[in-house]
């Protein structure tokens, strides 16, 4: 079913590429009508254009608040033209159709990114715009809408294609994406303001993402994905890609997992990640140390893995780089000799994180037909909450030390166990249903590649040991200090045997559980 375009509505905030879709309209005699900014730039590219208030007759008000929600506009989008009823009230008040509408809206996210006072972000909410919208896509049996600049060269076709006219299948289209549109603005500005208003959880909670990029797959070949941004600024990540195939799915998951762990440090850091978890992770003033301490962790499971350091990729460090193999590498900044060095590596992905920043204080998980959301872990322990259960206690550079071992252990996925040496980890044990199976994996992986770091360890639980069988493995490996929330009834056992041991043991108060 097409249908001639005799009319047309023209509204837009963003006016670039406007004159190639007048040419096209002008070539099949189809009537303009406008308002404000966009009337004047039509008619200044030597179009002719009818102003709305003169369509209307009526002068708009409210200082540009009220100027197309108007009878004679919203009749001439909704006129059902199959309808007789319909076209009677139309012919009676003297309207006529509206069949195309091309809407942009009002820069209510670049108005808000800005920081500018909340009056000036109130202004840029746009009302007749979607009213508009809203109203074409409905009635897209009869009319066209047109709510993107990259639409125009579509619409051209069909005029082209159809002889001044649209074809149901296209206009259906245009009406999908208009209400992707409106339903994405609206949750932007309900958004904002649960923002302003520090609600974190309202009653009914939007999530509008805007699509950056088709992924080659998700996690798996058989399976498609793409990836969203969800911000006001939803041109970018942050991350600029310098070289390297695209990202993947796993590569994207990889890679936010590694600057969620690198948020956390304060100081010069490198953490690898191999399967959303770290295989290692380091900090130390030089930066090609962090980065080797890291790789020493667990240097097989590194092997296809991503690096993530918060300092500039120098010609030293590049070419320790390149003697492992690694799928991305994400820092601040290359340097020339670096990158030479790095891009002679195929497929190798370079990515500079000079200005990605943390944007969300929650995280979301999504299921079949709901999800969750809850706020960031950001927390490790209070220093004035710790309980020092043992006879030994720690010292002021252990509890550094011991800070460091629960911030990374933290992001591993639970049941998790992390020892580390000082500032590196050693031994990582993950995502086990046993936590005692943690501890032998973490021990195992600190003798295999670390056993010299052994001696005098630290090791981190996520959660308290239900039974003291994970203590005793971890003691028995060389771990001197362990940092736990407790809170199990079998404490006692646990602190009798780091007793005997001589030991040290803190209770933080503080479970880090990571499904």
């Amino acid at each position: 079913m097409i249908r001639k375009i005799q009319n047309a509505l023209i509204s837009v905030s963003d006016k670039s590429e406007l004159e190639k879709v007048l040419r096209s309209l002008e070539k099949y005699n189809i009537n303009l009508i406008s308002s404000g900014g966009t009337y004047k730039k039509i008619k200044k590219l030597g179009y002719k254009c009818e102003e709305i208030a003169k369509y209307t007759k009526f002068k708009e008000m409210l200082d540009g608040r009220v100027k197309t929600l108007h009878p004679k506009i919203h009749a001439g989008i909704l006129c059902n033209r199959s309808n007789k009823k319909h076209q009677i009230q139309m012919r009676r008040n003297k309207f006529k159709n509206i069949d195309l509408i091309i809407v942009n809206f009002y820069p209510f996210q670049n108005t808000a990114l800005s920081k500018k006072n909340s009056n000036s972000v109130i202004e840029n909410i746009d009302i007749g715009g979607p009213a508009m919208v809203r109203a074409a896509a409905k009635n897209f049996k009869d009319t066209s809408i047109i709510t993107d600049k990259k639409d125009y060269g579509s619409l051209i076709n069909q005029l082209r294609q159809h002889k001044g006219c649209t074809d149901l299948k296209f206009r259906k289209y245009m009406a999908s994406k208009a209400f992707n549109l409106t339903a994405y603005y609206d949750s932007m500005i309900s958004n904002w303001f649960n923002k302003e208003l520090n609600i974190n959880f309202p009653d009914r909670k939007t999530i509008p993402g805007k699509k950056l990029a088709q992924l080659r797959y998700g996690e798996n070949p058989h399976q498609k994905s793409s990836i969203y941004i969800n911000d006001f600024n939803d041109e970018e990540t942050g991350l600029r890609k310098i070289t390297g195939k695209n990202l993947s799915y796993n590569n994207y998951n990889d890679i936010y997992k590694g600057l969620e762990i690198l948020s956390s440090f304060r100081q010069t850091g490198t953490v690898i990640i191999k399967h959303a978890n770290p295989s290692g992770a380091a900090i130390n003033k030089s930066p090609i140390k962090s980065f080797q301490e890291s790789l020493l962790c667990d240097p097989i499971s590194a092997f296809g893995g991503v690096v993530v350091c918060n300092f500039k990729i120098t010609k030293k460090i590049a070419k320790e780089i390149t003697n492992t193999f690694f799928e991305v590498i994400l820092a601040k900044k290359f340097d020339k000799d670096a990158l030479k060095i790095l891009k002679s590596k195929k497929n190798l992905i370079l990515i500079d994180i000079s200005k990605f920043k943390e944007r969300k204080n929650y995280q979301i998980k999504h299921f079949d037909g709901s999800f969750l959301i809850q706020d960031k872990n950001k927390k490790i322990f209070d220093l004035k909450n710790l309980k020092y259960v043992t006879r030994l206690k720690p010292n002021k550079q252990e509890l550094k030390f011991a800070e460091f071992s629960m911030n990374v252990c933290k992001f591993v996925k639970s049941n998790s166990v992390v020892i580390t040496n000082k500032f590196s980890t050693i031994g990582i044990g993950a995502g086990q249903p046993s936590r005692v199976d943690s501890c032998k994996i973490a021990v195992e992986k600190a003798k295999r590649f670390r056993s010299r770091k052994l001696k005098s360890s630290v090791a981190a639980s996520d959660a308290f040991f239900p039974f003291p069988d994970g203590v005793k493995k971890l003691i028995k490996a060389g771990v001197k200090l362990i940092v736990q929330p407790g809170g199990s009834i079998k404490d006692k056992e646990s602190i009798d045997i780091a007793n005997r041991a001589k030991i040290k043991m803190i209770f933080t108060g503080v479970r880090h559980f990571n499904h």
